[in-house]
């Protein structure tokens, strides 16, 4: 969810020259020292590149603590921001707090005890270390050279939603959520700042209840953002721009380096840019096997995707896509027609993990259901192929009168789940670009 800061603020922060003292005055900023980060960190490969680190603090104080009185801080979210040298394209690269990972030994600071080398959960170095902690943690993982971070919290995170006018998005079914004080009808809607966070926060109401489903649902929320902001309406009126950057601003801790200077000069290079040009990706991964609930990195792909950032290059030109619509533009609702306990939990792991979204997990009225069966509309007709490629077995059945461009997936009894994953398929690190609608029927 934080990546709205950045490819919000960034993005536009270029029409702020006449408040620029204002702004300036808005900016947290907290040093990230050499010590900090070590001796042996990743080259700069393009010098004109810009990468940059996003963290989401679950901070409980303060204006926080409504959310819960819990101690300390966490990273809600950790995604890293590519700008290219060339300032035509930019990625948001998500990376699951449940992935379990070889963490680097961090030195203690600000009164946290630091971190010693060890295999385990990518957000614990937060925790240990701060945000200087997580800063040398990606690069080890990455070996992608980090020019800046940026910090935003709960309030920060309300205030930049509402001074855009809300976001719109859609939902397949009501959601009444008492932890993330979230209270929604179904269908299209437009969300303020407080049901904006309650939605994005929202876990085990929504989808299938994973932290990947929920990356998904933020970045899906993030371009909706994006493309209101940078819409004419946003763009073009003072009061609205002006709140925006406003709010903005005052969400934010950067590092010292990242100033309103350098925002205003990065966002000058960058209009113009094509919002089918800003990718969200999240780092291609498998549950783990010996950590029930966790995540693991595909190594190959991971370190491809890495590759292409820190080499400054793009996904658009990577060979391997496997269908005219991608996994990343399909929702799939998924429903058990068998009596075998918790399929559809199961099949809705697998295919989250080829990239599908899942928006809603149930239950046929009847059992059993003999066949597994792609049930879809008119409009969903264009996804059925890609979803027919990757499952062992399926029959088809349109329902003329539908409308929406979501599929059904009734698991039967002849169920055998999914195709092996083709070696040469490269969909996973090429995500979805901020024009992707998630309203569309």
């Amino acid at each position: 969810m934080i990546a709205v800061t950045v490819t919000v603020v960034l993005l536009i922060a270029g029409a702020a020259v006449g408040v620029y003292a204002r702004l300036t005055g808005n900016l947290k900023q907290q040093d990230v020292t050499a010590d900090d980060l070590g001796a042996t960190r990743p080259p700069k490969v393009a010098g004109t590149a810009m990468n940059i680190l996003v963290v989401g603090s679950d901070q409980r104080d303060g204006k926080n603590a409504k959310y819960g009185r819990v101690a300390g801080e966490r990273t809600d979210t950790i995604m890293l921001m590519h700008v290219s040298s060339r300032r035509d394209n930019a990625m948001v690269i998500s990376f699951p707090r449940d992935s379990v990972v070889q963490l680097p030994a961090c030195r203690s600071t600000r009164g946290l005890p630091g971190q010693q080398a060890h295999v385990g959960m990518i957000n614990e170095s937060f925790n240990s270390g701060g945000i200087a902690c997580t800063w040398k943690t990606i690069e080890s993982l990455t070996h992608i050279r980090i020019d800046h971070f940026v910090k935003v919290d709960f309030t920060g995170f309300k205030g930049i939603v509402n001074a855009v006018g809300g976001v719109e998005v859609c939902l397949p079914e009501p959601v009444n959520d008492k932890k993330a004080l979230l209270h929604l009808p179904a269908g299209r809607q437009t969300l303020n700042g407080e049901q904006a966070l309650g939605y994005v926060r929202a876990r085990y109401s929504l989808g299938d209840g994973s932290d990947i489903g929920r990356i998904q649902r933020q970045q899906m929320f993030i371009a909706s953002m994006v493309k209101k902001a940078m819409s004419g309406e946003t763009l073009t009126d003072p009061a609205k721009l002006l709140a925006l950057l406003d709010a903005g601003t005052k969400a934010i801790t950067t590092d010292s380096g990242l100033t309103t200077g350098v925002m205003k000069d990065l966002a000058t290079s960058l209009q113009g840019l094509d919002i089918s040009k800003i990718r969200f990706i999240t780092t291609p991964w498998h549950y783990s096997l010996t950590q029930p609930g966790r995540v693991e990195w595909e190594r190959t792909q991971s370190h491809r995707l890495f590759q292409i950032v820190a080499k400054d290059q793009s996904v658009d030109g990577v060979k391997g896509g496997q269908t005219k619509v991608g996994r990343s533009k399909i929702q799939i609702e998924l429903r058990n027609g068998t009596w075998r306990t918790g399929l559809a939990t199961e099949a809705a792991a697998y295919l989250e993990q080829r990239g599908y979204h899942i928006a809603k997990i149930g239950d046929t009225e009847r059992k059993p259901q003999p066949k597994t069966t792609i049930v879809y509309s008119p409009n969903g007709e264009t996804r059925v192929p890609t979803l027919t490629k990757d499952l062992q077995r399926a029959a088809l059945r349109q329902v003329p009168g539908a409308v929406t461009s979501r599929l059904i997936l009734v698991l039967g009894d002849d169920w055998k789940g999914l195709k092996p994953l083709r070696t040469d398929d490269t969909e996973a690190i090429k995500g979805f670009d901020a024009t992707h609608d998630t309203c569309a029927t």
